[in-house]
Parts: structure tokens; sequence; C-alpha cells
């Protein structure tokens, strides 16, 4: 299963016809949604535990790392 067809937490993302995640790697460079991905990867691992109501955050970083990979394994967008 590759990262489009999961959620952490919800399916409100999922659900759209088009994912969020989706528009920002065809209208980012390559380096751009590299780092955006690392981004939220740092973000929901430093929150994880940290945060009230936020139970998910350490899935959602393995959810953002799995992404990351796919888009490092294809190599370019």
């Amino acid at each position: 299963m590759n990262a489009n067809e999961y959620q952490v937490d919800g399916s409100h993302y999922k659900d759209m016809t088009i994912q969020p995640w989706e528009v920002m790697e065809a209208v980012l460079t390559y380096d751009e949604f590299v780092g955006y991905l690392k981004g939220n990867i740092i973000k929901y691992s430093m929150r994880d535990g940290n945060k009230p109501g936020a139970e998910h955050d350490g899935q959602k970083a393995l959810h953002y790392r799995a992404k990351l990979k796919e888009v490092q394994d294809k190599g370019y967008l």
C-alpha cells in the first residue's frame, strides 16, 4: 500500500479527490517537496506525546517518512 492509500487519524485527506500533498508534489520542486516532507517528520516526531490530543503524532511522522521514501525512490517529480 502506498502512502496515498491510507491516513493516520481519520480520512479527511484521503477522501478528497486529490490530497493536499499531491497538489504540493505537483507545484513544488523536488527539493521543496522533500523539504516539506522532512519538516513534517521533524514536527510530528518532536510533538509526539507533548501536545494534548496528539496521540497519533508518532504514526503521522512514520506516514510522512513512508511518503518521503516513495518520493526519494522515484528520484524526481
